[in-house]
């Protein structure tokens, strides 16, 4: 039985290695921008598929950034019109949300955005700092850092891989 995350990547794959050296990037930014593939899917899947290494990390940090600014934004701009409306914003307090609560008050933005790729997408961290009122700006800066950190990392470690298998 196939696994639907694995047949995107591997459509990803598929679509770099078919598509002209100009639009390869393009399709490792459009892979990055979903979650659970992220920057650093996308930066393998664009190493495998025969892109440089370099562009490849390049394309599919710049796809989870606009996907994860545009999360940020339109989580902001309901925020803002659910606060404005009700005065201010009452969630359950659900057990997820107490373990993100927790985190964040722990590790503060900067650590739930550095440390939170390691258990979910980007873009779902994102939305939950912009929803506990984080400003924008330092949601979209923060996970600007995640983004780069780990698509380096896990670029380096392919690059590693490949270069010592072959």
């Amino acid at each position: 039985m196939s696994n639907p995350l694995s047949d995107l990547v591997l459509g990803f794959q598929g679509l770099v290695a078919d598509v002209p050296d100009l639009v390869q990037p393009v399709i490792v930014a459009l892979a990055g921008a979903v979650p659970f593939i992220e920057g650093e899917g996308a930066a393998a899947i664009g190493i495998i598929g025969g892109i440089n290494p370099v562009v490849a990390a390049i394309a599919g940090a710049i796809g989870n950034l606009i996907c994860v600014a545009i999360v940020v934004l339109v989580t902001f701009r309901v925020r803002t019109a659910v606060t404005t409306r009700r005065g201010s914003v009452e969630k359950p307090t659900t057990s997820r949300r107490q373990k993100f609560e927790k985190a964040y008050h722990r590790y503060g933005t900067p650590g739930v955005s550095l440390l939170g790729p390691l258990l979910l997408p980007t873009q779902f961290t994102a939305a939950a700092l912009t929803s506990t009122g984080v400003p924008p700006v330092r949601v979209i800066a923060w996970q600007a850092a995640a983004i780069v950190l780990w698509t380096t990392v896990i670029t380096l470690i392919i690059v590693g891989v490949i270069r010592f298998a072959v």
